[in-house]
């Protein structure tokens, strides 16, 4: 059944983002970015301080044939010293995925909500406030403003680390990426970042941390709403984001709907894990 004129059809989004969105292997890939399959799973490594299992479905495992195909991932990652996330999804079969996860030694970090927005209902009329100002990112004085961003915002150091990844991977495809930032005063108070992924619809948000200070004066819808400024004149249909508990209400306010959720799950080698435990005492 159809639902009533109206009114977002959630099942139909998500089967977009499933068949559009999930398990996805860019054409140009960033240097040192390896991708690979093992039978319904991709795993991505050499991107970031971890490594990635996405897919589209598990094809049926189940039971034992699951538990060795979870057993593969993590023989896989530990050869190369490597933590990785198996990303999780809300609608995902079979329903006691999570325990075997958890069995395995995974654990799971904070669950977010995938948000989709149909670029011809949500509302992109948000303008950065007074005094500050919403432009694409450029050179690396303007990366390393949002390394210091996230630093101050996330309580970590500011250090350059990911950043270079995410420049690396426009210098690999720039019309694929484009990262924004506002800026008060010659001081990087907010960033955020899309993606358009090849041959879909979507234009995908990501990033989005403010300065404490600047929060509630409108400049993270400012910079959602620049963005699907910017997928629309490419003339894309959706954009979507997975959105933390802060972020669900302000995109709902905009029209975006939650069509399901994601949870990353970790699992972590012996001993990374250990170095890891040393550096928190």
């Amino acid at each position: 059944m159809s639902p009533p004129a109206g009114t977002p059809d959630v099942e139909a989004l998500r089967a977009a983002y499933d068949s559009q969105l999930r398990a996805l292997v860019p054409s140009r890939p960033p240097e040192g970015m390896d991708m690979s399959w093992d039978g319904p799973l991709l795993r991505t490594i050499g991107y970031g301080d971890r490594g990635w299992v996405e897919y589209h479905d598990l094809r049926g495992a189940r039971g034992a044939d699951l538990d060795a195909l979870i057993a593969r991932q993590i023989r896989y990652f530990s050869e190369r010293g490597t933590r990785f996330e198996w990303k999780l999804h809300g609608h995902d079969e079979p329903a006691d995925l999570p325990e075997r996860l958890r069995a395995a030694g995974f654990a799971s970090e904070p669950t977010e909500t995938v948000m989709i927005g149909d670029l011809a209902g949500i509302d992109l009329s948000a303008r950065p406030p007074e005094g500050v100002a919403v432009r694409e990112a450029t050179g690396q004085a303007d990366l390393r403003g949002i390394a210091s961003l996230e630093g101050a915002v996330w309580g970590q150091d500011g250090s350059f680390g990911w950043i270079e990844n995410l420049a690396a991977e426009r210098e690999a495809d720039p019309a694929r990426l484009a990262i924004l930032i506002a800026e008060a005063a010659g001081t990087v108070v907010s960033a955020g970042w899309i993606r358009y992924p090849e041959t879909t619809e979507f234009g995908t948000l990501w990033g989005g941390a403010t300065l404490a200070e600047w929060r509630g004066k409108g400049i993270y819808r400012s910079l959602v709403a620049e963005r699907g400024r910017m997928a629309a004149a490419r003339g894309l249909r959706y954009l979507e984001t997975d959105a933390s508990d802060e972020s669900r209400p302000i995109l709902q306010r905009l029209g975006f709907v939650p069509v399901t959720t994601t949870t990353p799950w970790i699992w972590t080698p012996a001993a990374r894990a250990g170095r890891d435990t040393d550096a928190d005492t």
